[in-house]
């Protein structure tokens, strides 16, 4: 591995070269003559790439919601973490961070609850604020991801603020609030809260006061098919009759003959 001091950097391949990012700085390596894979690397290569798409999916439908900077492993962190979590373990998104200095348990001793009806329940609790905000933001971020099709399929929000003007203390003693979203139709309902803090008009843009976690995540349920009882067959009457005699045919077209 190389460092890359040149004025003007790149990323990407040139010729047998690949130039990229790690921990900030611009490195360099070249492109190996020949790759050999077993079964286990290629199939650990497959489920990366397919993580990959899946992150850059989740990434598509909350960043451009986002009104925090995220950090800038984003990309890298959130791809482990689905890879951690398992294929088709969409759960095991919960408690991720978008942005990964602060998370919502530094500032939420009771974590908010969202349930099925779209309601995000904050209780009650005292919250650490920065000293310098006149006003803190919570707002939810729902949206529902269909990743058998890659698309995401709707988006919602909701927001409220809390007036922070008062004698500067170190918390601040919330009394609680729900907020509503409402998301309908097929895929996979992904929340997340955003927390901010603001001085007058401008928000304080410091990473240790800026939270997007992902708190919840909803699958979609599929209808059950009603099963519907089938209507008895209308039972037809049972009607009786008498036995049929047999009679020999006249004869010559006349009466039989009764002997006495």
């Amino acid at each position: 591995m190389a460092i890359l001091n040149s004025l003007i950097p790149f990323t990407g391949r040139l010729g047998n070269i690949i130039s990229y990012q790690r921990n900030g700085k611009h490195c360099l390596r070249t492109v190996p003559d020949k790759v050999r894979q077993t079964d286990n690397t290629r199939r650990a290569a497959k489920w990366f790439g397919a993580a990959s798409r899946k992150g850059a999916l989740i990434r598509s439908a909350f960043v451009p919601e986002l009104d925090i900077h995220p950090d800038q492993f984003l990309v890298n962190r959130l791809n482990s973490y689905i890879v951690k979590a398992g294929r088709n373990n969409h759960a095991g998104l919960v408690n991720f961070r978008f942005n990964g200095h602060t998370g919502l348990s530094k500032f939420f001793g009771q974590r908010p609850v969202f349930s099925k009806d779209g309601k995000l329940h904050i209780p009650p609790q005292s919250l650490p604020v920065c000293e310098e905000a006149v006003r803190m933001e919570i707002k939810v971020i729902a949206s529902r991801i269909d990743f058998s099709t890659r698309t995401v399929t709707g988006t919602d929000t909701a927001r409220i603020n809390i007036d922070l003007n008062q004698p500067r203390q170190h918390f601040h003693q919330f009394e609680g609030a729900d907020l509503w979203v409402n998301v309908p139709g097929k895929g996979t309902l992904v929340v997340v809260v955003q927390l901010k803090f603001f001085w007058e008009d401008f928000d304080i843009r410091d990473r240790k006061f800026e939270v997007a976690d992902i708190i919840a995540v909803e699958e979609n349920q599929p209808q059950k098919a009603l099963l519907t009882k089938a209507k008895p067959g209308k039972e037809l009457p049972i009607i009786t009759t008498a036995p049929v005699r047999n009679t020999a045919p006249a004869q010559n077209e006349q009466a039989p003959i009764q002997r006495e």
